[in-house]
């Protein structure tokens, strides 16, 4: 089976402070049926109060990232049979969440 990342930016997310539990009871919901189906691999969110470093092979730590890098919000990975079903959960979490999710597919790697 192939892993994929479902994620969206947390600009996306344009909910009021109000709506913020019932969206994240909805996200987890998803995760929860995501882990009976035995779908689920992991989720999160990026810590944005805390700042990205890059770090080198000889161990020097900068906090000059990639250009364009811009990895924040939440994602859930999940190890599905078929790009039809990525489709799915990720439409799932994107109702649950209320806007839109990218979609992206994991290489093989035989050794994971």
């Amino acid at each position: 089976m192939t892993k994929y990342l479902i994620s969206f930016p947390s600009e996306a997310m344009v909910v009021s402070p109000e709506e913020l539990p019932v969206v994240g009871a909805a996200a987890h919901a998803v995760v929860e049926e995501a882990k009976a189906a035995g779908v689920y691999v992991f989720a999160g969110g990026i810590h944005e109060g805390v700042d990205p470093v890059l770090v080198s092979g000889d161990g020097e730590v900068s906090t000059e990232i990639y250009p364009g890098s811009r990895l924040k919000g939440g994602f859930t990975v999940l190890e599905l049979p078929t790009r039809e079903d990525a489709v799915e959960w990720a439409r799932k979490m994107a109702a649950a969440c209320r806007c839109s999710q990218e979609l992206r597919e994991f290489m093989y790697d035989p050794a994971s």
